[in-house]
């Protein structure tokens, strides 16, 4: 018998969100991790906060939609709000029941802000990888280490002379401007848009670009990101960030670092060795400069091992950026940019854990 086309437009409902994600969902175990993280950050987020007042945001429930937005590829504050107020998943794993009323898009970016000042992005991904089932993934001997370039949100034409004595750019909304024979470099040269960018590039090959560089400490076992930073663009950037983490790692036992041909050079490899930890980056031979590694480090086996393995940190940039929607930025300012890219490395994480944790 034919079935009947007929609006049911039912005032009440007795229907529980959970009830309408499959028990095998992988947000399920996301959320239960986040939630056992998020409990252990009850101190830093009082310290945030007012005693007196209105209520904000709730901290918990920010953080998990950010985390949405990470999974999910959603652009902007307001198509995530917009997500928010029909979709019965995400409001499930935020905790917002059906009749809630979602936030206003520019109040949620003010509250979101308000955790910058706590480095909430780094004390949450910590206690995710402090959960003990977590911590049984890590590996504490073998890593590896990368950087990457993330687009500032700042356009060339705002990349003018410091002094003020360059050709400014034609009136209107996006007007011309003619770079012709003009030498720009970021000793003469800063943006308008973002002070903090920095004219860049990662390779030869490449043009430059207005950017922040973003570097990722991995451990070889299981490819989690165990820290995460991200700095001015210098042409020093990627092995100074990458010592700092290396000496913040635990002192206990000897360690080894997977790295690229960026890596190799005199300093990195020396304090490396002084912090206790064998450089294992591949060897950068050129016409002008023989590498700072030789035999006695390359013949070992465990070295190739660390040059195969340390390329899946590459999976994990990739992702930050083209899921996470941090290859071009849409925040101004290093801090608030950093900010983000931890808390994106942290979302990678998370989204690892279902299946890692189903295996192991």
């Amino acid at each position: 018998m034919r079935g009947w086309d007929q609006r049911r437009d039912g005032l009440f409902s007795y229907v529980r969100p959970e009830s309408r994600i499959p028990s095998s969902h992988p947000l399920r175990l996301i959320r239960r991790v986040a939630d056992e993280a998020l409990a252990a950050l009850d101190a830093p987020f009082a310290a945030l906060y007012s005693e007196n007042g209105r209520p904000s945001i709730p901290p918990e429930q920010l953080l998990r939609a950010l985390l949405l937005q990470a999974f999910y590829s959603i652009r902007s504050e307001r198509q995530l709000m917009e997500q928010l107020n029909y979709n019965l998943l995400f409001r499930w794993f935020v905790g917002l029941s059906v009749d809630d009323p979602v936030w206003v898009p520019t109040v949620f970016s003010k509250n979101r802000d308000r955790l910058l000042e706590g480095d909430i992005a780094a004390t949450f991904m910590a206690a995710v990888l402090n959960l003990p089932r977590v911590k049984a993934l890590l590996s504490d001997e073998h890593f590896s280490v990368d950087g990457t370039l993330i687009q500032a949100w700042a356009s060339m034409k705002s990349f003018r002379r410091k002094d003020g004595n360059d050709e400014p750019p034609a009136p209107g909304r996006n007007g011309e401007r003619n770079f012709h024979k003009e030498k720009r470099s970021n000793e003469s040269h800063a943006s308008t848009t973002d002070p903090d960018a920095r004219l860049a590039r990662k390779s030869n090959g490449e043009g430059a670009k207005l950017a922040f560089t973003g570097h990722l400490l991995m451990e070889n076992r299981n490819g989690l990101v165990v820290d995460a930073g991200l700095t001015h663009a210098t042409g020093t950037a990627e092995p100074e960030a990458a010592l700092a983490m290396l000496e913040a790692l635990p002192d206990a036992g000897h360690k080894t670092v997977g790295a690229d041909k960026a890596y190799d050079t005199a300093a990195f490899v020396a304090d490396s060795r002084a912090a206790g930890v064998t450089p294992h980056v591949a060897q950068n031979i050129n016409a002008h400069r023989g590498s700072n590694i030789d035999g006695r480090t390359t013949r070992h086996a465990g070295y190739r091992v660390s040059q195969v393995v340390r390329k899946r940190i590459e999976e994990a940039n990739g992702w930050i950026k083209q899921v996470g929607g941090m290859a071009q930025t849409k925040l101004r300012g290093v801090k608030r940019v950093a900010w983000m890219f931890v808390f994106k490395a942290a979302a990678y994480n998370l989204i690892r854990l279902p299946r890692l944790l189903a295996t192991g």
